[in-house]
């Protein structure tokens, strides 16, 4: 399953404009704070698709029955882009335990690798995985967290979310992942440049959030 955001009209469209602005994504917290916000928006989406047990309550004036999803899940968020992304998944999910993945993309004239340097992680096993990367481009650091994710445990149910994302990556994570997944985004752009970014995307996320690096 792949989900994407702005195939409908909601106030997310909003916050995917001003993202992307050129202008405006130079006021570096309210970039940051439209990554939290479409990722509040995309927790919401995420959380549909849950299992859910009813559960009775007291209120003041009787009872109250509520459905409610049966288990927290587990947030995983690559960094240091996904940060922001991130606080938007855990201010819905409050209770939900977190893991983190450091990866980063080594370039050359024709082709691109993934470094991964860090991991830390609860145990996967039988849970429902939200994996956090706001740019899905070529997919390979994606697929090389997947890799070492799953040594810690094979979840029910993997959620690969992104902000935006190529057909490019969309197609390698489908050839790819060999386990019980669904592929969400805010938006499908049209192809990766040969430098293997995003087109028109919006620039190197990180950098817009928290100043360029060297």
């Amino acid at each position: 399953m792949v989900f994407n955001l702005s195939e409908q009209n909601s106030v997310a469209n909003q916050f995917i404009l001003e993202l992307r602005d050129k202008t405006l994504q130079q006021d570096r917290m309210r970039f940051r704070k439209n990554m939290e916000r479409l990722g509040e928006i995309m927790a919401y989406e995420v959380s549909k698709k849950f299992q859910y047990t009813t559960r009775i309550i007291e209120t003041p004036l009787g009872k109250s029955r509520i459905n409610v999803f049966k288990h927290q899940p587990l947030l995983i968020t690559i960094l240091r882009a996904g940060f922001p992304y991130f606080q938007g998944f855990i201010n819905f999910f409050d209770q939900a335990e977190a893991g983190f993945v450091g990866a980063y993309r080594r370039e050359s004239l024709h082709e691109i690798t993934i470094k991964l340097d860090y991991v830390s992680t609860p145990y996967l096993q039988g849970r429902e995985v939200i994996l956090i990367d706001p740019m899905l481009a070529t997919g390979k650091s994606i697929m090389d967290s997947v890799e070492q994710l799953l040594k810690r445990g094979t979840p029910e149910h993997l959620h690969i979310v992104s902000l935006v994302a190529a057909p490019e990556g969309i197609k390698f994570v489908t050839q790819h992942v060999n386990i019980p997944y669904s592929l969400w985004t805010c938006a499908i752009d049209e192809h990766l440049n040969e430098q293997f970014y995003i087109v028109p995307g919006l620039g190197d996320a990180g950098d817009l959030s928290y100043g360029s690096k060297i």
